[in-house]
């Protein structure tokens, strides 16, 4: 709650001089809007001190030996100012509670509140409220004083003015006269007639008519002063009223006897009813002065005990003497299912003995509603109040009972609204408790909740923690059990994804297959049927018929292991620019005359590390989808550009390293799809062409290439408008040292000895009667334990050629044997599928090159005829 500043009395001075304890404490204070001043010493302090001073907060360690220079300053403090003090005690382990210069302040500011640390933000703040409220109070009451003041003086100064309520006595004659403010104080109204005894002392209070008749006689006592100046009590005597009378005056004397008696009178009710008021509030102020001392060192001794019958019996004892009650007593609330079980813990001011005889308190009308937690129940004489008696057997308190006459009980509720217990006061004497007691119980009762729902959970935390260890082991052994049972469950998850996509792809496989091997075997057989009749005219038509269908089945298993990215790729610094622009004649040829191309390059002709004659397959796959979504015809864009993608992008979930990209983006104009096509089109054998014109495995071969060459693909499609595929591939700084060469003629062998290693008959087969018809001599080897004791014979051997997939020791490894026995040997690897032959570039040494299976004998003979060059 934010503090509320006067125009007097808002100051806060903190003085804490070690580290930054004040400027801490100031910024915190701050926040709750108190204007703090810091003080670096006392002698700071004792110059701040004023009417703008509200209270002061100062640490322990801040007291100096000497306070003679604070003791000076608080002595020119006017009578009615009493600063408040709010010290902050450090934790002291000793037996003496305070130490000297503690003990000091404490002698010398009787209106000190010590706080003991560490305290929290909330106790803090709760006591300088106080003292700040209490100070305002102090300037409320100096102001009531100044104004009594002023009052009186205009009060005496009008009468002497105005020569207010006159009266003239004549003692000879008895002769009494008033003016009508005089009868008025008496209550009489101006008509009426008046006489000393009839008048004068019928209309003074019984209690003071002696002692004012007794003024009168000596102020007319022959050789006396006669000066009258009493004060006395009217009882009005028509209309019954109670005033204070100030009355004075002289007599006058002849020869010795007064003739003559004169005064004034002044109504002093109102001044006597402030003077009651101020004795009442300088009472009051003392009493809650030493309440809020009894609260205050009540809540720092139960803040800080953790024995509940200790900290109970200090709550009960403090709450008598808070009330004023004969005696007090706390009760446990043990609600049982019938609701009436409540345990008597603690009692103060009669012992123990006196409640062993009778019954707990139940679930009656007068103990219901503190059990309940409903509120306070106060009453100045219980056995009148309405709640009372009604319960049997006793119906009201057993014989023998402690006499309660005025009873007040209070809830004990936690902060989580338990209802804990109650405390309960008794006194022997009616109305003996006020609403200031009740006031008081309700926040000793808050202090007590706190203190012992504290000290239960330490109890707790103690408890819990003597079995943490043993709790800990077995829920960690229950994790681990859930954690191998999820395991489980993930692997047969993966275990039944994976054989229901290898059920698809072989089905897929096999359609494909039958249809290519059924060109194939059917031209041969036509082919030797023909010439064993002797027919050789028209052979290459069935040949060629053969050949097309085996290089359909050589581009399905390129395409199968793109997907897969299995397939053997040579990545290199490529100029993408270049690349396509080169395959502009053949996307024209590729697409329908009603479709417009495109091709927009990259500024500054970027490279990317990739497989050339791959991005070829793949650029011209996306090239014949896009004119096939075009059926009646478009524009399709073949664009290259470059991007950077920043490490939040990567850590995104896409997929993709951060870096820089070369893009390659294929658009067309044509029919798109839907998302939930977009989502399956690189799934393997998934197409949207019909039934016979398409395998589903051409983006599948695209994605496959991608994420081989450490790169992305993305698509973007929407019905109507068309789609978008981008290939994201690693961008170089620089072309590659390697560039192409032109192809040189093939030039037949000189009898050069090549050492062929093939584990498949047919292939040695081939491999060696195409080395000999360029002119090379073979010397074959079925295996790599075949082949060692050839390369460690002195024979001369001008090139090896060896499948990677060979039984045993594979190729690269026979590679590293041959290595040892001829360094400069060149090697050429064939394979059809071999994981590790996968990127050429981490695969291949020094002097050695790869060619994939299937392959044309013009392509063979080129490698070696490089190889050998």
């Amino acid at each position: 709650m934010a503090h509320d500043a006067g125009s007097e009395g808002y100051r806060l001075l903190v003085c804490a001089p070690f580290g930054r304890d004040a400027e801490s404490v100031a910024e915190l204070l701050r926040d709750e809007s108190y204007d703090t001043v810091i003080c670096r010493d006392v002698p700071a302090v004792a110059g701040e001190l004023g009417d703008l001073a509200g209270a002061v907060l100062i640490t322990e360690e801040a007291l100096p030996d000497d306070l003679d220079i604070l003791r000076l300053s608080l002595e020119k403090e006017p009578p009615w100012s009493d600063v408040p003090f709010i010290m902050l005690k450090a934790p002291r382990s000793g037996r003496a509670p305070y130490s000297p210069r503690s003990m000091q302040l404490l002698d010398l500011v009787r209106n000190t509140v010590v706080l003991e640390r560490p305290l929290g933000k909330a106790s803090l703040v709760s006591a300088i409220s106080a003292a700040m409220r209490a100070r305002q109070k102090q300037f409320e009451m100096r102001d009531r004083i100044d104004e009594l003041a002023n009052s009186e003086s205009r009060l005496r100064l009008a009468t002497a003015a105005a020569n207010i309520g006159i009266w003239d006595f004549y003692p000879a004659s008895a002769v009494l006269r008033w003016d009508e403010r005089c009868k008025a104080m008496f209550g009489l109204p101006v008509d009426a007639p008046v006489s000393y005894e009839g008048s004068f002392l019928a209309g003074i209070h019984p209690d003071d008519r002696e002692r004012a008749d007794a003024a009168v006689m000596s102020a007319l006592e022959p050789g006396g002063d006669g000066l009258f100046d009493i004060e006395y009590r009217t009882i009005g005597i028509e209309d019954g009223i109670e005033r204070w009378i100030a009355a004075r005056g002289s007599a006058v004397f002849e020869n010795g006897i007064a003739t003559r008696f004169i005064g004034t009178v002044i109504d002093i009710s109102a001044r006597k009813r402030a003077d009651a008021a101020l004795a009442a509030s300088e009472a009051a102020l003392r009493e809650e002065s030493l309440a809020l001392e009894i609260l205050n060192r009540t809540g720092e001794r139960v803040a800080a005990e953790l024995d509940l019958d200790t900290l109970v019996q200090a709550v009960i004892d403090a709450g008598r003497e808070l009330t004023g009650a004969e005696f007090g007593a706390f009760f446990y609330n043990r609600i049982d299912d019938a609701g009436e079980s409540y345990q008597l813990y603690s009692l103060s001011g009669a012992s123990m003995e006196a409640f062993a005889n009778f019954p707990m308190p139940r679930n009656t009308a007068v103990f219901g509603p503190t059990f309940g937690g409903e509120g306070p129940v106060r009453s100045g004489d219980i056995r009148k109040d309405a709640r009372y008696g009604h319960s049997a057997p006793y119906h009201g308190m057993p014989k023998g009972h402690l006499e309660v006459v005025s009873y007040l009980a209070v809830p004990v509720i936690s902060r989580s609204t338990e209802v804990m217990g109650g405390l309960f006061f008794g006194h022997a004497q009616p109305d003996q408790f006020d609403a200031r007691a009740e006031r008081l119980a309700l926040g000793l009762a808050a202090h007590a909740a706190i203190a012992i729902e504290n000290a239960r959970l330490i109890q707790t935390a103690q408890r819990l923690n003597q079995t943490l260890e043993q709790k800990v082991i077995e829920r960690t052994e229950a994790l681990e059990m859930e954690m191998a049972s999820r395991a489980r469950a993930e692997a047969a998850l993966r275990q039944s994804q994976k054989m229901e996509a290898v059920g698809q792809l072989t089905g897929g496989i096999a359609h494909d297959f039958n249809n290519m091997l059924t060109g194939v075997i059917g031209g041969i057989d036509i082919v030797k049927r023909r010439l064993a009749s002797g027919r050789i005219d028209d052979l290459d038509r069935f040949m060629d018929s053969a050949s097309a269908s085996a290089q359909r089945a050589a581009a399905l298993t390129a395409r199968l292991l793109a997907f897969s990215r299995r397939q053997s790729l040579d990545p290199r610094p490529t100029d993408v620019n270049a690349l396509i622009r080169s395959l502009e004649d053949l996307l024209m040829r590729t697409i329908n005359e009603n479709i417009r191309l495109q091709i927009i390059p990259a500024d500054g002709d970027p490279y990317a590390i990739v497989d050339g004659n791959q991005l070829e397959n793949a650029i011209l796959n996306l090239t014949i989808n896009a004119r096939d979504a075009m059926p009646e015809g478009g524009l399709l864009t073949v664009e290259v550009g470059t991007v950077d993608l920043d490490a939040a992008y990567a850590d995104s979930g896409v997929d993709i390293k951060a870096g820089r990209y070369v893009t390659v983006a294929i658009s067309d104009t044509g029919v798109g799809m839907s998302a939930e096509l977009v989502d399956k089109v690189f799934e393997p054998f998934f197409t949207t062409k019909p039934i016979g014109q398409g395998t589903g495995l051409g983006l599948s071969m695209v994605y496959g290439f991608a994420r081989q060459s450490d790169g992305q693909v993305r698509i973007h499609s929407k019905p109507g408008q068309g789609t978008s595929v981008k290939l994201f591939l690693p961008a170089s700084g620089h072309a590659s040292e390697n560039a192409a060469a032109s192809q040189a003629l093939i030039q037949e062998g000189r009898g050069q000895t090549v050492l062929v290693v093939e584990d498949d008959p047919s292939v040695r087969i081939l491999v060696r009667e195409v080395l000999e018809e360029l002119g090379y001599a073979a010397v074959e080897a079925g295996d790599g334990a075949e082949a060692i004791p050839v390369l460690q014979s002195t024979r001369i051997l001008d090139l090896m050629i060896s499948d990677v997939g060979l039984p045993g020791m594979n190729g690269r490894q026979l590679a590293e044997i041959a290595r040892e026995h001829r360094p400069t040997l060149p090697i050429l690897f064939v394979t059809g599928y071999a994981e590790n032959a996968a990127i050429r570039a981490g695969f291949l040494g020094t002097n050695m090159d790869m060619i994939t299976k299937p392959f044309a004998l013009d392509m063979l003979a080129a490698k070696i005829h490089d190889m050998m060059d």
